[in-house]
């Protein structure tokens, strides 16, 4: 493009941020927030991508990916690009984009979209596409074996095991809020169910029927696709079928357990490619709609741009903007979850390794972009509505009049019956204390859609957003299981060596039913118990998730300067500075804060006063006890590692630095093409 489209592109989006910040107390259109964003992406992938590609990586497509050298047709697979784009984002995309930045908003639309655009540009992009390219040139190893091999085989054995246990939790989490999307919800099991033997014909047609016509596939996916979409709704109304895909969260667990062990144990072309393309296709066309929408429609920004719960007295969730906005919005700005996508399925399909630029960076700007569109959906909302939702039903008081009172008490303002006729225009009872912020986001979604294609269809856009989610989140799911599967394979074979034959059938299929007997044991209690399972890690997601992008920057830093290239540290040097100093103070207010909303030792107080006081059930108190200070524990734990794996790695680049340890270039696997 001619230097002068790039001075608009750059001015336009000057231009955004300057109204986003430069208001003076007036509202602001939800489209200059949209064109600062997209502006800020376009002028980063173009500049700053591609010099971190030439400079950082060295990317050179005269060197033979893993893809090829290793090719087995199961795990290894060269794949072309955009299928792979579609994996990968489908894989890194889950529940961190749609619902952290809609409970972040709490904060104000402001602090939460400079978070996302900024934090991904140098940290989270950075961060996927330095791990994916060292990952390519050591045969697609997973983050915990080149922590292992780069730093030191001790804090490189502590690391394999603690970014194991929080892939566990992650996978847990997320399949929790993907059975609560799906959980008598016709709609969303029949159109899910759909995705799989559509996927399978993709999978076989670009593969063995018509080999290399991804273009062919796409066509006949996608219009199966949006068949299967209409006709979930179809089956959702029908007296006959509804009851029959209408399944309780317990069926729904095991069905999902069942579906990730299949999914990770065939070859990667048959079924997991495959649908995270055709997935890709409904999450980016329902995302740039809502983008489109918002350009149409031209929806204020009701939120303020900056609101006093900043001090931590949110009622939304407890802590102040600095450090829980960054870790509550999580993955739309960076993930350390994606770290292990990156050096787990990716790198295994690979083509060339010129298409890691649009995949590892390309890709988590479109998951940023995600987040941008759920910040926006939540700041049209009007205050008093969007704290109604997400607000604890405690705090509200379970009517309508006592939640215009707390809203009220909080500073904003809830009209009689305002609520009621928002849940009434949805196909709701009641929308009170929806949290979570998935109900929140639906409701701005069918808003934005409703202005689009008229109101009389604001409860179908609604439900279609529920569902929307599910799928979203789903996708991650099937690839962290396969992840989760090669590093247990990683790691167990240090333990029994026929487990780390990765390319063995028993080795495969062992360690996947290990990895889906992991998470699904947590879900499963989790479903079942209110207290149990995975709902007693729940508070860890976020912070283990930030923890885990900490050790991959820090071995992202110890593979640019052992490649020699010591000069271009900076690059991960600084999201690594700025993430440690917020995932830090993160960790050390969960245990230590004397706020029993924040933290865990202070809510053991709190909850044993009332066990003695005779206020709570003693069996109940004492699990929430425990389970607190298991939370306690793993979190000082997970800090811990990752300081170690910190200072280790610190160890080896002044090494490098000063002579004493050897770069490791020859540890790349650049054989030629």
């Amino acid at each position: 493009m001619p230097a002068i489209i790039w001075i608009l592109v750059a001015l336009t989006g000057a231009a955004g941020w300057s109204m986003l910040a430069l208001h003076n107390g007036e509202t602001v259109n939800a489209a200059w927030l949209v064109l600062a964003a997209v502006c800020s992406y376009l002028v980063a992938y173009r500049f700053y991508s591609r010099f971190i590609a030439t400079r950082v990586v060295a990317l050179d497509d005269t060197i033979t990916t893993p893809a090829h050298r290793l090719a087995n047709g199961r795990d290894f697979v060269p794949t072309s690009r955009w299928v792979l784009f579609g994996h990968h984002f489908a894989a890194i995309a889950g529940a961190g984009p749609l619902v952290g930045p809609v409970l972040a908003a709490q904060f104000g639309y402001l602090p939460g979209t400079i978070w996302i655009v900024v934090g991904v540009i140098l940290g989270g992009a950075v961060q996927d596409f330095v791990i994916l390219a060292g990952s390519v040139r050591r045969n697609g190893k997973s983050l915990g074996q080149m922590a292992k091999d780069e730093i030191g085989p001790f804090t490189g054995m502590l690391a394999m095991i603690a970014i194991l246990a929080i892939m566990v939790i992650l996978i847990a989490v997320l399949t929790l809020i993907v059975v609560k999307a799906l959980a008598e919800s016709p709609w969303g099991v029949f159109t899910i169910l759909c995705t799989i033997p559509i996927a399978l014909a993709m999978g076989f047609w670009m593969k063995v029927i018509r080999p290399g016509k991804t273009m062919e596939a796409t066509i006949a996916g996608v219009a199966l696709l949006l068949l299967a979409l209409v006709a979930g709704r179809w089956v959702a109304a029908s007296p006959t079928l509804g009851p029959m895909f209408t399944l309780s969260a317990v069926t729904i667990s095991w069905g999902l357990m069942i579906y990730g062990f299949v999914a990770s144990v065939p070859p990667v072309w048959m079924l997991l490619a495959p649908r995270d393309y055709l997935s890709t296709f409904v999450k980016s066309a329902t995302i740039v709609t809502l983008g489109a929408g918002i350009l149409i429609t031209l929806p204020n920004l009701q939120l303020p741009a900056i609101t006093h719960f900043i001090d931590g007295t949110g009622p939304v969730f407890a802590g102040k903007l600095f450090p829980f906005c960054f870790i509550t919005i999580a993955c739309g700005a960076i993930s350390g979850f994606h770290s292990l996508v990156s050096s787990g399925t990716t790198p295994k399909m690979l083509d060339k390794e010129s298409d890691a630029r649009v995949i590892g960076y390309g890709a988590m700007l479109m998951e940023s972009f995600v987040a941008v569109m759920a910040i926006c959906a939540a700041s049209i909302l009007d205050p008093g509505v969007y704290f109604a939702m997400n607000a604890p039903l405690a705090l509200l008081g379970g009517s309508a009049e006592t939640a215009a009172a707390a809203v009220q008490h909080w500073g904003f303002t809830l009209a009689p019956g305002q609520m009621e006729a928002v849940a009434h225009a949805m196909g709701e009872t009641t929308l009170l204390a929806r949290t979570g912020g998935a109900p929140t986001l639906a409701v701005g979604m069918a808003q934005i859609f409703a202005g689009v294609f008229g109101k009389g269809l604001t409860a179908l856009w609604y439900h279609f957003a529920i569902m929307f989610e599910a799928l979203f989140i789903l996708t991650s799911i099937d690839a962290g299981t396969r992840v989760g599967r090669f590093m247990v394979q990683e790691l167990g074979g240090h333990i029994w060596k026929p487990l780390g034959h990765t390319s063995s059938w028993f080795s495969t299929i062992v360690s996947s039913a290990l990895i889906v007997a992991a998470w699904g044991w947590f879900l499963i209690q989790g479903v079942t118990d209110p207290l149990g399972g995975i709902n007693s890690l729940w508070p860890l997601f976020g912070i283990s998730n930030q923890l885990l992008a900490a050790v991959a920057l820090s071995v992202g830093t110890t593979l640019i300067i052992r490649a020699d290239r010591a000069r271009y540290a900076w690059v991960t040097l600084l999201p690594l500075s700025w993430l440690l100093a917020v995932t830090s103070t993160a960790a050390w207010q969960k245990m230590f804060s004397d706020d029993p909303r924040l933290g865990f030792l202070s809510h053991v107080t709190q909850t044993a006063a009332k066990v003695a006081a005779g206020t709570l059930d003693p069996a109940k108190g004492g699990r929430m006890i425990l389970n607190d200070r298991i939370d306690a524990a793993l979190c000082a734990m997970f800090l811990l590692i990752t300081w170690a794996v910190v200072v280790s790695s610190a160890r080896v680049w002044v090494g490098v630095g000063l002579g004493t340890r050897d770069t490791g270039r020859g540890k790349e696997a650049a054989v030629p093409a």
